[in-house]
């Protein structure tokens, strides 16, 4: 029990020590637990489960610091703890995934710049551990950020497409188009393509849908979110090149790459 409430304590410590994304947890702590006692009081307990989620997220940041010894930068911890709450309250509670289209294209963009900026400092890790025989040239490191970058992104769109086949929600997000190009309607059971213009409504069981168009089941959601993950992992393994390549050179890239911690070191 000690050793629990020593953890405590030094999580406590480490949260604390950052004194900007100390003051964007205290603001997105407070804003949770108001929203969590409303829905509470609502009895939406689906919602419930949405802000106890993002209290536990928003601890993750200092958590990996304590127990990695790894410093997260102001920057880089301020923007995951927006991140969270972007996605979990506004994006799911706040409905802004419905209400505002590319919602969802932001945070995945967002998504494929910070997984890249992680992947590239795990290698950068390495590559100047003194113990470790490791050295990888710029461009090496910056592919290696952007593949992680991308996996990250591949294995989110397998979850969202299992959560959807399994337990009937809709994490990948459906597209209404207006035309379709199929082989299914081939009546020789070949290969054929057969396309359909200018749909204008789609019956299911004799009842109009009223979408003004044929509903796309989470395909094209799930492309746009690769492709704009895509973008960010680009962006930001440009970024890492030049930050390996003129080392000590440039702060920007900098923001976003976490380190070892120095003890020495103040935020």
């Amino acid at each position: 029990m000690s050793k629990l409430k020593q953890k405590l304590e030094a999580l406590g410590v480490e949260l604390r020590e950052h004194k900007s994304s100390f003051a964007v947890y205290l603001v997105l702590r407070a804003l949770v637990i108001i929203i969590l006692v409303l829905q509470v009081l609502n009895q939406n307990y689906e919602n419930v489960f949405y802000c106890v989620l993002t209290l536990l997220l928003l601890v993750v940041p200092s958590l990996i610091q304590m127990e990695f010894k790894i410093e997260l930068p102001s920057t880089l911890e301020v923007i995951i703890l927006i991140f969270i709450f972007a996605a979990e309250v506004m994006g799911e509670i706040g409905s802004y995934y419905t209400k505002f289209p590319n919602w969802d294209t932001m945070l995945h963009t967002m998504n494929g710049f910070l997984a890249a900026a992680i992947g590239f400092s795990l290698v950068d890790l390495l590559n100047t551990d003194s113990r470790i025989k490791f050295s990888l040239s710029p461009v090496y490191m910056s592919i290696a950020a952007f593949c992680f970058s991308m996996t990250v992104g591949v294995f989110w769109e397998f979850f969202e497409c299992a959560m959807d086949l399994y337990l009937h929600v809709d994490m990948q997000k459906d597209t209404i188009i207006n035309s379709i190009s199929t082989i299914m309607l081939d009546p020789a059971g070949g290969t054929k393509v057969y396309h359909i213009p200018d749909i204008q409504e789609v019956y299911i069981n004799g009842q109009p849908l009223g979408l003004g168009g044929y509903l796309d089941i989470g395909l094209l959601d799930t492309m746009e979110d690769l492709f704009v993950n895509f973008i960010g992992a680009f962006v930001f393994s440009i970024l890492g090149f030049f930050y390996i390549k003129n080392r000590g050179k440039g702060t920007f890239a900098k923001r976003f790459i976490p380190h070892r911690k120095n003890h020495e070191e103040k935020s």
